[in-house]
């Protein structure tokens, strides 16, 4: 007899749509495969061929943290393109990178988490790296071409499935699991949901990770807004993934929740899916939802819902579709890797992110030119936390060597060379190291690269009559690196010992900065790392509680003066400054200035005063207050990748002509800067659409080596969009590129709105003479702002202003339209009352959860006094009587268009919790009708959620 053909369960076959195959699987799963699947790492079931899965793959700018991959420009300088036809073609790139490299090794994953959305609102956030601008516009615009090339083209099957993150509102390290950002419901709508909004809803994402922080008092991972919202944006099942550890931060730092169980239950109902929590390891996750369901805290349904999101991903990545990937499938094209259209791509996207931010007329250097180039980046290729490892590698001073000739160029890094001499009067010295080479940290690749552990098998220093000369970088705020002649940094092992072992500093916690801290006649050296200090003893240097080495610093040569001998000698001086992407402003550690370094500060006037033909070229990830009046030519790029030293010397050649736009304000000094958890951009008056000040270089800024002029704009509206047109022409005589921009504003606001809003954007490249004729359909919804007197968008009628120009300052034409829009009513407050959150202007109060589902209420910061203020309330033909929903203890006081105190409204003793409202009621001592502006005062630490009147 012949056996029987194996039935293909309906789950593998591909003719069947995605979700009946979905249905067909969960139905074959039992309950505790189910909650396995729960966990990053869901685990394997053998007996129907499933293999394990992992949620998230770091991909950026580049496959990360798996070893070599091509690395592009970081995050901001893919922004600073203002190009997303450019982007798109990176996320491709990386996509089918990330294909390749699974190919080879099974731990790469293909839930990719990138792009990060978190609008760049604050210049000083340390991850200010990994966004692509402070404007929604442009970060939806760069972030949907990003993900359309990790998702791929084809109509069914995805690449690789992209995860936004951070949800929500959140741009500050400092306390970055505990602290809340009040987001009022106009910040909520019209800056930080757009971002994600319009990406999402172009169809190219898989998911959302939830943020760290907490926002209007609530926690990111139990967010109402992940159903309210995102969910509402797409038919689409979308994934949401928890960030590393934030289920756990529930309980643990933020005390939202009593036990684990509850706080499990409360995220996966809130809408995660997936649970990254105590790495590899899910059976403390698994744990606590059996733990869940057996308190009722959730149904199997809940379960299923979340697994349900997950399946979708996996059947659209093709996991079940055997050959979707192979020689033949559908996804054939997704295994280039290193291939050179990647390597010209790094070059051009590098090349494309150069902003020229000040020009008078020392760029483009003449062939010839001698060069001097000097500065603590100028031979360096720096990485960040996201990259991969470098296959390619060009620094300014190689890119410069290549394209100038190196008889051309004269190099000085900067440092101080010294010694460290001991109070018995030894020098530390650096042992020989062996011959064989270790290899480059992260070279092998690593799920999690903060595990990644210091070298041990090299000798610690020792102390000895013969020291060896250091080199010394001070990156600012004190915190210095010390580099041995062999460019091996000193780092510190988990045994404690001081070696010179690190190629670059790196690693979750740093262990390559120190701090020298003055002490008597000499300095104690403190490792930043371990908090301790370095101690000389006899079987080596290392770092310890006890007896730390009191250490003279003895300066062999001073940075300033190698640059100023450099500089002197040269036509011209380009001097590299910037950041190390891992020290001071980073993930985990925020800056606490715009200034440049000091050292490099003195490094920049070493040069300038030695010659003043010096190019100030900023490498970083951020912006920086800097002095340009001295100087003759300024240009910045984030970190470029491996192809950023070439990229930089084509530009300074002019072989390519900058074209790059700041994606961020640039502000001329900290006192510009709001506090760092402010993050009411209108209130505090933030990032170019509402600040008032002059900045050092505005949004959208950058210089190009042609020039352009702009024509005949034209703006007319209809029933759906305002089309707008006009030409730009190259008028100088090099072939460059123009980033056309398009702004808009309202004439005559009846509340606060944008100085002008970002609506339009192209990129063109035009050869001398040439004219391109733009156009652009604006839709109407550009034109709204979220009005709060009646919950949801309003395009307000009137005059508006479309501004067609260089940059957000630099408008070279202006036109007119007048939208018919929606006439503002006064709020009808006898009918709907007042939600506290839905204030006009607040000043001393912050914004806090209602409860721990769902909800908002207003409170006093500090428990001090707070005051809100509620415009055009519509009283009709009068009230009596006021009612306020609070919980806590204080009292609440009504006023009338700036008069006294109408009611005044107490708790006499605290309500037993902070989510445990009562209603307190007293009559109005006047007679109130009509339209008025209403003053809520808040005198104490008591919560108000809302406010009612009658008659």
């Amino acid at each position: 007899m012949t056996a029987p053909t194996p039935t293909t369960p309906p789950f593998r076959d591909p003719h069947l749509p995605f979700a009946k195959r979905i249905d067909d699987l969960l139905s074959r799963l039992t309950l505790d495969e189910r909650i396995g699947f729960l966990h990053q790492f869901a685990p394997a079931v053998e007996r129907l061929g499933i293999a394990a899965f992992r949620t998230g793959q770091e991909a950026l700018h580049g496959v990360a943290w798996m070893g070599p991959a091509t690395v592009f420009p970081q995050a901001v300088g893919l922004g600073a393109t203002w190009n997303p036809e450019l982007v798109r073609r990176v996320g491709e790139a990386v996509s089918k990178e990330a294909r390749a490299m699974r190919a080879r090794d099974g731990r790469v994953g293909l839930n990719v988490w990138a792009p990060t959305v978190n609008l760049l609102r604050h210049p000083l956030w340390g991850r200010n790296e990994e966004g692509y601008a402070e404007d929604p516009e442009l970060t939806s615009a760069i972030a949907t071409a990003y993900t359309r090339g990790l998702r791929g083209d084809h109509p069914v099957y995805w690449r690789t499935a992209p995860v936004l993150k951070h949800w929500l509102a959140h741009n500050n390290e400092t306390d970055r699991d505990t602290s809340s950002s009040s987001v009022r419901p106009r910040v909520l709508h019209e800056y930080d949901l757009r971002a994600f909004r319009g990406t999402v809803e172009a169809g190219a994402v898989a998911g959302v990770m939830p943020a760290y922080n907490l926002v209007n008092g609530r926690p990111n991972h139990v967010s109402p807004y992940l159903r309210e919202q995102l969910r509402a944006w797409t038919d689409r099942d979308l994934l949401v993934c928890s960030d590393a550890g934030a289920p756990s931060n529930l309980v643990d730092s933020e005390h939202y929740f009593d036990t684990y169980e509850e706080a499990t239950a409360a995220a996966l109902r809130a809408g995660v899916d997936s649970f990254t929590d105590h790495g590899t390891d899910g059976s403390r996750t698994v744990a606590r939802v059996k733990g869940a369901l057996e308190r009722g805290l959730l149904t199997e349904a809940d379960v299923d819902t979340a697994v349900r999101r997950q399946l979708s991903v996996r059947f659209r990545l093709g996991e079940f579709d055997r050959g979707a990937d192979g020689p033949a499938g559908p996804l054939a094209d997704a295994h280039a890797f290193d291939t050179p259209e990647h390597r010209a791509l790094a070059q051009e996207a590098a090349e494309q992110a150069v902003v020229l931010l000040k020009n008078d007329g020392l760029l483009p250097l003449a062939p010839g030119t001698r060069i001097a180039v000097v500065g603590l980046l100028a031979d360096e290729c720096k990485l960040d936390w996201y990259s991969g490892t470098l296959l390619h590698r060009s620094t300014p001073l190689e890119g410069i060597h290549e394209r100038f000739g190196a008889e051309h160029v004269e190099f000085a890094e900067g440092v101080d060379r010294v010694l460290l001499k001991t109070a018995a009067g030894a020098f530390l010295r650096v042992p020989p190291a062996p011959e064989a080479p270790g290899a480059a940290r992260g070279a092998e690749g690593a799920l999690d690269p903060a595990l990644l552990a210091g070298r041990t098998d090299l000798p610690p220093l020792t102390a000895g009559p013969d020291g060896t000369e250091l080199a010394l970088a001070d990156w600012g705020q004190g915190v210095l690196t010390l580099r041995a002649p062999d460019g091996r940094y000193l780092s510190v092992a988990e045994d404690g010992y001081v070696r010179a072992s690190a190629d670059q500093p790196g690693g979750w916690v740093v262990q390559e900065t120190f701090r020298l801290e003055p002490h008597g006649d000499g300095h104690l050296l403190r490792h930043v790392g371990t908090g301790r200090h370095v101690q000389v003893a006899a079987d080596g240097v290392k770092v310890a509680e006890e007896d730390p080495e009191v250490f003279e610093l003895v300066v062999t040569e001073r940075g300033e003066d190698a640059v100023a001998r450099a500089a002197a000698r040269a036509d011209a001086v380009v001097v590299v400054a910037g950041n190390d992407p891992h020290v001071n402003g980073r993930e985990t550690e925020d800056r606490t200035t715009l200034r440049l370094p000091a050292q490099q500060e003195l490094l920049l006037r070493a040069a300038r005063a030695a010659n003043p033909g010096t190019v100030l070229a900023l490498v970083s990830a951020y912006p920086y207050a800097v002095d340009p009046a001295d100087l003759p030519a300024v240009l910045w790029t984030a970190h470029g990748g491996q192809a950023a030293g070439t990229a930089l010397a084509r530009v300074l050649a002019g072989d390519v002509s900058p074209a790059g736009r700041l994606p961020q304000t640039w502000y001329a000094d900290d006192a510009d800067l709001p506090d760092l958890l402010d993050y009411d951009v209108i209130g505090g008056r933030q990032t170019y659409l509402y600040f008032e000040g002059t900045p050092l270089f505005p949004f959208g800024h950058g210089l190009s080596y042609a020039s352009f002029s702009y024509d005949a704009l034209a703006a007319r509206a209809d029933a759906a969009a305002v089309h707008v047109s006009f030409a730009v022409t190259n008028t100088g005589s090099v072939t460059a590129d123009e980033v056309a921009q398009l702004y808009a504003r309202a004439v005559e606001p009846s509340v606060p709105r944008p100085r002008r809003e970002l609506v339009a954007h192209r990129r063109v490249t035009l050869a001398p003479g040439e004219t391109a004729e733009l156009s652009f359909e604006v839709p109407l919804s550009a034109f709204a702002f979220w009005d709060v007197a009646v919950g949801r968008w309003r395009v307000e009628p009137g005059p508006y202003e479309l501004l067609a120009g260089a940059s957000a300052e630099d408008v070279r034409l202006r036109a007119a339209v007048v939208l018919d829009g929606e006439p503002a009513t006064p709020r009808p407050v006898l009918e709907r009352g007042l939600e506290a959150a839905d204030f006009d202007e607040q000043s001393g109060t912050e914004i806090v959860d209602r409860s721990r589902a769902s909800g908002d209420a207003v409170t006093p910061v500090d428990g001090e006094d707070g005051e809100l203020l509620f415009r055009r309330c519509d009283f009709g033909g009068g009230v009596a009587e006021v009612s306020v929903e609070v919980s806590g203890e204080g009292t609440v006081e009504l006023s009338l268009d700036g008069g006294p105190v109408l009611a005044a409204l107490s708790t006499g003793a605290p309500t037993p919790g902070r989510y445990a409202y009562v209603t307190l009621t007293a009559p109005v001592t006047a007679a109130v009708d009509g339209v008025h502006d209403v003053r809520l005062g808040l005198r104490g630490p008591l919560r108000l959620a809302r406010a009612g009147f009658s008659g």
